[in-house]
């Protein structure tokens, strides 16, 4: 939608949708929680540069496995003052949270990886063990 409003840029969910490669279904739920907050002109949605910044960071905040409530909390930091110390041990809470429930997700999937090269090994040599010895063929003189 290339207009400006004040001098600055809009957006359609249409244009949104296809830069973020997501749908406009999920920018729409992302508007039902409060995340976005688009103008209307019309029945027409109009997102700012600050909606595209909230969508961009909601998908980030999704990409990184965090919970849309988490993700609220980061985007609303964004809108907020950045000297707020308080908000900001808040949020670093939350990532060192985030960070020990991954790493021991990470150290989950290592040990049943190992579960799992155990068990096809032992597949492995079960089956050299119960496969038929080659036969030799005997060749007539």
């Amino acid at each position: 939608m290339d207009t400006t409003r004040a001098g600055s840029r809009t957006y359609t969910i249409t244009e949104l949708a296809h830069e973020f490669d997501i749908t406009p279904r999920a920018i729409r739920f992302y508007e039902d929680v409060g995340l976005l907050t688009p103008e209307r002109q019309g029945r027409q949605r109009v997102y700012a540069a600050r909606d595209r910044t909230r969508l961009k960071l909601t998908l980030r905040g999704k990409r990184l496995g965090f919970s849309l409530q988490e993700i609220k909390q980061l985007v609303e930091m964004y809108d907020s003052p950045s000297d707020t110390a308080q908000q900001l041990q808040a949020f670093l809470g939350t990532l060192s949270a985030h960070r020990r429930q991954l790493e021991q997700q990470r150290e989950d999937l290592e040990v049943t990886l190992a579960e799992i090269a155990q068990h096809e090994e032992r597949c492995r040599t079960l089956l050299a063990a119960a496969a038929p010895a080659p036969r030799r063929r005997v060749s007539p003189r």
